[in-house]
């Protein structure tokens, strides 16, 4: 059918980077189709209210979120789009003063972490098993945030703080490591270091062995909304997919640069499989994920 022009706004929450710009302004129109792209500040915020009141038509949302979102039956739909992606293990963290303290030496320690639920913690817990031996059980994770989807009770291995920040928990010695998501890196993680030496190689190492890089954002729509407005959501999808097509120039050759992609792709089907077995191991999730049932759901994208 064709979008109805009568029909009300798409609301479209996005983060801004350098390919999704030019939907926000205008330069790569839906076509057909009136967006809104209301801001988040903080961004995480948004994805709170997406799982919980469903507040966005359109939504880019967290990996870990959109598995949990899943299981626990929120009517969202994901769409074929990463956002934010790239290698984790430079994510976990330590003082430079601290001892020199190994993945392998966190068993029975304290590790900070924003919430249980927030995806880089899903890929550093993932390495962590399979590199280390080290499962999420073995370590006390300690949170400031509680997970996005407020149906998820978290395991008894996590403890909640009333820190505001991860970066406070190391400073006050109450973790012996933390996990810090990309922008927190270069935010309140300046000066940490990463437990794995090697931490660049390494993360190559894991994209090499997978056929993957780790997706961090990817984009959901409303079941409600794909339902009633399946031009008007296809429309925003390849208008985001030219975005990123456009863009290719202006993010370099690392993992975060080659992360950013549309489309379903053997690497975009084996980033889902892994994160949803990290999830599983991680009791993040109760079911297994059935990634082929993801892709049938979208296939009208052609893509």
């Amino acid at each position: 059918m064709s979008e109805n022009r009568t029909a009300s706004p798409l609301t479209v929450l996005l983060g801004n980077y350098p390919h999704t710009r030019p939907l926000k302004d205008g330069t790569v129109p839906a076509a057909g189709v009136d967006c809104r792209y209301p801001e988040s500040s903080p961004l995480p915020a948004a994805f709170a209210r997406m799982v919980r009141d469903l507040a966005y038509d359109v939504c880019e949302m967290p990996m870990a979120t959109y598995l949990q979102a899943r299981d626990a039956g929120i009517p969202l739909t994901l769409l074929p789009v990463v956002l934010v992606g790239s290698a984790h293990h430079r994510s976990l963290t330590r003082l430079p003063e601290g001892p020199e303290l190994g993945p392998g030496d966190l068993v029975g320690r304290r590790v900070g972490v924003r919430a249980y639920g927030q995806t880089t913690g899903l890929w550093v817990r993932g390495w962590l098993r399979e590199e280390y031996g080290v499962k999420s059980s073995d370590i006390t994770w300690v949170t400031t945030e509680d997970v996005h989807v407020a149906q998820y009770v978290n395991p008894p291995y996590v403890q909640r703080s009333a820190a505001e920040r991860v970066v406070d928990l190391l400073r006050s010695r109450d973790v012996s490591a933390a996990v810090l998501g990309p922008k927190a890196i270069g935010g309140q993680g300046a000066g940490l270091v990463p437990l794995v030496t090697d931490a660049e190689d390494a993360g190559k190492a894991w994209i090499e062995r997978h056929g993957t890089i780790p997706a961090n954002h990817l984009l959901v729509v409303r079941d409600d909304v794909l339902r009633d407005r399946p031009d008007a959501v296809l429309a925003v999808y390849l208008a985001l997919k030219q975005a990123i097509a456009d863009s290719a120039d202006r993010r370099d050759d690392s993992p975060a640069g080659r992360a950013v992609a549309a489309g379903w792709s053997t690497s975009l089907t084996a980033c889902l499989e892994i994160a949803g077995r990290y999830a599983l191991e991680q009791d993040l999730i109760r079911e297994p994920v059935d990634v082929a049932a993801i892709e049938h759901e979208t296939a009208f994208l052609g893509t």
